[in-house]
């Protein structure tokens, strides 16, 4: 059982090397964090969606722009679209499970907002159409994904891609992905990078 521990342990840390040497996607979470900084200093909100554990992703890093993540700043306006079960459950039920992201971009989001989806495998039909949604109210489009990127990769204005094909190796980067730029906006908007 020891060898199962340390071999995963192995493959995350390997994933996690692939990043810390990979300046293009270091790149990505620079833009990533300044369109965000920008879209909040000019009055825009940020939604994020994505299914299961992404979900879960969604909520966390809404959560840390709201509340606070490491320093203390004022609260910035961020929404998971994976909370509310009332519309999530008929909008699925009345339509298909495929709207549900896509509804309430049609219904929420403005151009100068930035819509944040997450899909392990690029494909997730629902965050798909919500980004397509985004798309054309004119708000700025990013993605998290892994692989190759999926059909995300032909529709965010900014796609970070995790390098690894495992979903959970995905995740564990999308984690610290997204709390680095929750680090890189709060720096840039109060502290060491602000103007």
């Amino acid at each position: 059982m020891r060898n199962y521990i340390a071999s995963i342990i192995d493959e995350s840390v390997q994933v996690h090397n692939k990043l810390r040497a990979d300046e293009v996607q270091q790149d990505v979470l620079v833009d990533f964090s300044t369109e965000i900084a920008k879209s909040f200093i000019s009055g825009g909100k940020l939604y994020l969606f994505g299914n299961g554990g992404s979900a879960g992703d969604s909520q966390h890093i809404a959560a840390e722009f709201v509340n606070r993540f490491v320093m203390e700043r004022p609260p910035l306006p961020a929404i998971a679209l994976t909370t509310d079960t009332s519309l999530l459950t008929a909008v699925g039920n009345d339509f298909t499970f495929d709207s549900i992201f896509e509804k309430q971009v049609s219904a929420l989001v403005s151009s100068n907002d930035i819509v944040w989806g997450f899909s392990t495998s690029g494909n997730s039909e629902n965050v798909i159409r919500g980004l397509n949604k985004a798309t054309k109210t004119g708000a700025r489009v990013v993605g998290f994904t892994g692989g190759n990127g999926g059909k995300m990769k032909g529709i965010c204005d900014n796609i970070f891609i995790a390098d690894s094909k495992i979903t959970a190796r995905v995740q564990e980067i999308h984690i610290l992905a997204a709390h680095i730029i929750c680090g890189l906006v709060d720096e840039i908007m109060f502290g060491r990078f602000s103007k």
